[in-house]
């Protein structure tokens, strides 16, 4: 009988979602069995840590200017100061504002917190 190379045993219990998506990858994957598929994953897969804590600080900064902007407005029209152009303007500011936070979120890698 050869002697075995691979001598420590991994158990693991999934719910029967997670060992569908198991088999399903697995599939996907055109290894010979769910041992392999594993093996290759724990060697070769990418583990992503990413810190989002400059994205928070950005989100509540956004959410600052996003407030002034609205008590601007707010005044503006009691005053009747500024054009209601201006403040449209300011609106598709903050709007693109929102468009590059969510497009800088969108190409990070999912991290479930």
């Amino acid at each position: 009988m050869a002697k075995r190379t691979r001598n420590n045993v991994v158990y693991l219990r999934l719910s029967d979602d997670e060992y569908r998506i198991l088999l399903e990858k697995c599939k996907l994957s055109k290894h010979r069995n769910v041992s392999d598929y594993l093996r290759q994953q724990i060697v070769e897969d990418i583990v992503y840590y990413i810190d989002y804590k400059y994205l928070r600080k950005y989100n509540y900064q956004l959410g600052k200017i996003g407030t002034n902007i609205n008590q601007i407005a707010k005044k503006a029209n009691q005053t009747n100061s500024i054009y209601k152009s201006d403040i449209d303007d300011l609106k598709k500011e903050m709007e693109s504002l929102w468009q590059l936070q969510k497009s800088m979120l969108s190409k990070q890698p999912y991290r479930q917190q």
